[in-house]
């Protein structure tokens, strides 16, 4: 969101998303029951390479709020999968930048070892370019199960600079260069913070790749996923029970009703299971230690679930 528009925007209403059981006028709050568990996310840690204007999860090079989890915390989560029979599909790899875990490599060939799909989140850049041996090896042994998503903003130079910072373009570039030259199943991810129609947007990103040769339907919202936007200080509806039929949307559409995120806090002795990508510091999000202690409905009590996902149709995944 430009900042523009947010400082035009009305500030959240102090008495909202702060009961998990009620709205704040007193209607019931609507929440998502766990349909199947089809992508399961790691949050490889919030350290990143880079600061961005608008980063959700605050990443940067000194936030390390959420430490590095390391191979053999993710598989437990592996051995629970196989052991209760989850019909799980796609295991996930968030940040920070996913590539500066020094465990990343080890990890993405436990999860494609057992015949998951593994999806990297990254910005493509030098990180990830330090990897490119073991990457190279993993894609050469299982091949487009290996998925590789790039953040590219916007399709121009200088809009993705405002949101990544000044010298972040050529490296994207070189990093997808990389990727597409070396066959690896890419995807982007966009943002829609620049006021342009989708189907603008999604026109500028097929002239963007058209010139640059690389691999990705820009019409095919899983090839390119064009991201709602998220503010959590700016004031968004609630979600009610009546809500899903007053919209048209369903439980089962929601992203916490095929996924969940594993984290590991700083000071913590063992990682946490929360219902998503979305909502990786607030402790009441918490939902134990073991996939099976967080098989339980979701409350809808934060902004993102409104803004991003119920209003905004967003999902961090598409397995299902």
């Amino acid at each position: 969101m430009s900042e523009a528009v947010a400082e035009a925007s009305p500030i959240l209403d102090p008495r909202k998303f702060k009961d998990p059981d009620f709205t704040a006028d007193g209607t019931r709050r609507a929440e998502v029951a766990l349909d199947s568990l089809a992508t399961l996310w790691f949050n490889t840690g919030t350290l990143c390479n880079l600061t961005c204007r608008n980063c959700y999860i605050e990443s940067s090079p000194t936030n390390d709020q959420l430490v590095y989890i390391a191979a053999d915390e993710v598989d437990v989560y592996l051995d629970e999968i196989a052991a209760d029979g989850l019909p799980t599909k796609e295991i996930g790899f968030t940040g920070g930048e996913p590539f500066m875990n020094p465990d990343l490599i080890p990890m993405l060939e436990s999860v494609l070892s057992r015949g998951f799909q593994a999806l990297v989140l990254t910005n493509a850049m030098r990180p990830m370019m330090k990897c490119a041996a073991g990457l190279l090896a993993l894609k050469d042994k299982y091949g487009d199960r290996l998925v590789i998503r790039v953040s590219v903003d916007h399709y121009t130079q200088t809009l993705h600079e405002v949101e990544r910072g000044p010298n972040s373009w050529k490296p994207l570039l070189m990093g997808l260069d990389w990727l597409a030259e070396n066959g690896f199943n890419l995807r982007l991810a966009g943002r829609s913070c620049w006021g342009e129609a989708e189907a603008d947007a999604r026109a500028g990103y097929a002239r963007f790749l058209a010139e640059h040769k690389y691999p990705v339907d820009a019409s095919d919202p899983e090839s390119l996923v064009i991201f709602p936007e998220m503010d959590e200080r700016l004031d968004v509806p609630e979600i009610t029970e009546q809500c899903w039929g007053i919209l048209g949307v369903t439980p089962e559409s929601i992203m916490c009703a095929s996924s969940r995120m594993i984290v590991k806090r700083k000071g913590d002795d063992r990682p946490v299971v929360l219902p998503c990508t979305l909502l990786p510091y607030g402790d009441e999000f918490e939902m134990g230690h073991t996939l099976a202690e967080a098989a339980g409905a979701v409350k809808l009590n934060h902004p993102h679930c409104a803004r991003f996902c119920v209003l905004g149709g967003g999902s961090c995944s598409k397995a299902g």
